[in-house]
């Protein structure tokens, strides 16, 4: 009979939360037809006066190198500034973090079940739970939290959250006219990027707690 193990249980459920956490923020990121998807309804065309494909190319090299796929930032046929190239330097680095990150939790998640497959100890269940109830629900209710003062008022929480990401710079501040991509990022997309970064945590956390209550009365049948 395999042993239990406190400590497992814990880096199960803390490397499950990372791997859900920075897979919903990854999910707007790397699917690029979420951002075509608004092009239209937010009128980008009509307001910016360029072409759909203008607008795909200028944030598809913008994206290329914020993904670290080029060396040489460039925005297409827009124009940028050294500031609004600092800028997304910037969010290069945070974008390789979450994505190195996120290839770390899944990386240690596989390596755990395969020992666990293997060994002789195996996840002890604390106060009656699995480690995806503690990593479903804790994220949950953190993230729920954070949405709800978020939805009070959204200005102010992505002011706070450059506040905290980019600490002591202002180079976010874009002036429309020298840093053109701003006019194909307008606030509604980063506003539905959250949306949709929530959904998906919601909807992860939600598995996950129903998966370790299933599990857990199918036991006790």
């Amino acid at each position: 009979m395999k042993k239990t193990s406190k400590p497992l249980s814990v880096l199960l459920a803390v490397m499950t939360a990372l791997a859900l956490l920075t897979g919903a923020i990854a999910a707007p990121i790397l699917c690029r037809p979420f951002y075509y998807a608004h092009i239209g309804p937010l009128a980008l065309e009509e307001r910016t006066g360029l072409t759909r494909d203008e607008i795909k190319t200028a944030y598809g090299e913008m994206l290329d190198y914020c993904l670290g796929q080029r060396d040489q930032f460039s925005t297409g046929v827009l124009k940028w500034s050294d500031s609004g190239r600092s800028h997304f330097t910037d969010v290069r680095r945070l974008f390789l973090l979450d994505l190195t990150a996120l290839a770390c939790a899944l990386g240690t998640l596989g390596a755990l079940a395969y020992l666990i497959w293997k060994g002789r100890t195996r996840p002890a269940r604390l106060l009656g739970r699995g480690p995806a109830f503690w990593a479903g629900a804790g994220l949950g209710i953190v993230f729920l939290i954070v949405a709800a003062l978020a939805a009070l008022d959204f200005d102010r929480a992505f002011v706070v959250f450059h506040a905290l990401f980019f600490p002591g710079k202002d180079n976010w501040l874009f002036d429309p006219a020298q840093d053109q991509i701003i006019n194909i990022l307008p606030e509604a997309f980063f506003r539905n990027c959250a949306i949709l970064i929530l959904a998906i945590l919601v909807l992860g956390c939600a598995a996950l707690s129903t998966f370790d209550l299933i599990r857990t009365k199918s036991k006790k049948i």
